[in-house]
């Protein structure tokens, strides 16, 4: 059994562990993120891609409220590539109470949101798909967040810093001696090899699993598992985030993302923290609900439903749902449970991660006696594009291709634009939905951490248009079939990949979607004779 060694081990590779890892590099703290899928594949990157502005949270919750105003401003700034500066509109309609609206617009003020009222005539017409019932409607600073980009920008800072990642590892033990953490046990999901890690700390930043996590130091975390269901349309129904103008409730978001547009969301208490399966009912619901602000909501095209688990915290674990608090907790075990070398990051919000990543590592920081302070609010996450790279991107990807590799990819967006200067051949776009080319692919293919169709999807965007894969699933495997970890079982790699987009598609097969998967069926199941592939 092989063994390693480093000063910190965080678990979990969503938001919060990449931000915690960023930051540990940041202050000079030897760190090994473990993650049992790939990154971004759990709560992370199933939620509606909203950067909150507070205003949702006013009424209720201040302090939340003003930690997203703040963490907005901050991440518009120091991650501008991953941030849509989209602008959020809440919406009242006649069967709304206006005494709340009263109360919201006091809370807002005291949180520190900007929020101005505008003329309901003006938004409907230019907005011609809201409700021509508003009463009153509000702008304020909601942004759209690509959750995927935060969290691969998090990462690539983090390994310039000399930081790890170590992805489809498992953690199955969190060793102690004489009430002291001294590790854990790594099993590769892949191989099944087996590596032991010796630390000071354990960073339990497992989300919806935190209490699984936990429990291997024979802790307890009362972590609500609490699963929200969004659907996607094949349409950017507006230019703004709309938030209904009422206490928080399910079917009251939507945020656009590009060309589709996210509506979400539900909430209910589940046992299992991989329980992403969109039900066909809490669909039909969102859709009803969604129909009171966008009244022709049924009339346009769904392309997937999709589902996350929200890790909320309540000590006493008594509520759940919308009653639980959205703040985030972090525990010191060496003073709650008498265990040294561990903490745990619990609850929050997307929007709040960098700020719950700070407050984890200043308290392992002062643990370990080191006195570097936070930088993560001012360095940027990534460098802009200088203009004469993005225009060497526009002549070989074309204006809107360049424009998307470029906010995709960051840093490393010179390396994909030399590609393609060299050899032009690679400058094929392979998904037409979300302008992925051959070059950018094969970046992903050699990130070294890419094992199936799915990991490169998480990467590039590949699959997560309108034809979900269907024309680029098969197109990208022929490419990556020249690497020898996707050279095995073809069949295997689009079994796995289409399955998990069928998955999605399932809850909202009617209509035009449904004649999109019947044409998906055929493509795969005659001309590619799937059925019969061995």
């Amino acid at each position: 059994m092989a063994t390693e060694h480093v000063r910190v081990v965080v678990i979990g590779g969503g938001a919060t562990g990449t931000g915690i890892l960023r930051d540990l590099a940041q202050r000079g703290i030897p760190a090994l993120l473990v993650e049992q899928g790939d990154l971004a594949h759990g709560t992370s990157s199933r939620f509606h891609g909203l950067l909150h502005s507070g205003a949702r949270y006013a009424v209720k919750d201040q302090e939340a409220a003003r930690e997203c105003i703040e963490e907005n401003m901050i991440l518009r700034r120091i991650a501008p590539n991953c941030v849509e500066e989209t602008g959020g509109l809440f919406v009242q309609l006649p069967e709304d109470d206006p005494q709340y609206t009263e109360r919201w617009i006091a809370a807002c003020a005291q949180a520190g949101i900007d929020c101005q009222e505008v003329d309901v005539k003006e938004l409907v017409r230019q907005n011609p798909v809201l409700s021509r019932e508003i009463c009153r409607a509000f702008r304020v600073p909601d942004c759209a967040v690509d959750g995927f980009r935060i969290l691969w920008s998090n990462v690539h800072a983090a390994r310039r810093d000399g930081a790890r990642v170590l992805t489809y590892h498992r953690v199955t033990a969190i060793h102690q001696k004489n009430g002291r953490v001294t590790g854990v046990t790594l099993v590769n999901q892949l191989n099944g090899q087996t590596t032991n890690v010796e630390c000071e700390m354990v960073i339990n930043a497992a989300g919806p699993w935190g209490g699984e996590v936990a429990a291997m130091a024979g802790l307890t975390v009362p972590v609500i598992k609490d699963k929200g269901t969004l659907v996607a349309y094949n349409h950017r129904l507006t230019n703004m985030v709309v938030n209904r103008l009422r206490p928080p409730g399910d079917g009251d978001i939507f945020v656009p993302h590009g060309t589709i547009t996210i509506l979400g969301t539900t909430s209910a208490t589940v046992d299992d923290p991989g329980c992403t399966k969109p039900g066909y009912q809490e669909v039909l619901e969102l859709i009803k609900i969604g129909q009171e602000m966008m009244p022709e909501l049924a009339d346009y095209r769904l392309i997937r439903a999709f589902a996350g688990v929200r890790p909320l915290y309540q000590e006493n674990g008594a509520a759940g749902g919308r009653s639980v608090t959205r703040n985030f907790a972090l525990l010191d075990h060496r003073q709650r449970d008498g265990l040294t070398g561990m903490v745990s990051i619990v609850g929050g919000k997307f929007t709040t991660f960098r700020l719950m990543a700070e407050k984890t590592v200043d308290l392992v920081a002062g643990q370990l006696g080191v006195q570097a302070p936070c930088r993560t609010a001012r360095e940027p996450l990534t460098a802009p594009v200088p203009p004469e790279l993005l225009e060497r991107g526009k002549k070989v990807f074309g204006v809107p291709g360049a424009k998307k590799a470029a906010d995709r990819l960051g840093d490393n967006f010179a390396r994909l634009v030399e590609a393609v200067e060299k050899q032009p051949d690679k400058g094929k776009i392979l998904c037409e939905c979300e302008v992925v080319s051959l070059a950018e692919i094969e970046l992903a293919a050699h990130s070294g951490d890419s094992f199936t169709l799915g990991d490169i999807r998480r990467k590039t965007r590949m699959g997560m248009g309108t034809c979900q894969g269907t024309f680029c699933g098969y197109r990208a495997l022929g490419v990556l079939s020249a690497y020898p970890r996707f050279a095995g079982d073809h069949r295997e790699y689009l079994n796995k990949f289409l399955q998990k987009r069928w998955r999605g598609m399932r809850p909202v097969l009617w209509g035009q979607q449904l004649r999109e998967a019947q044409l998906s069926t055929g493509i795969y199941c005659t001309l590619l004779a799937m059925e019969r592939m061995r």
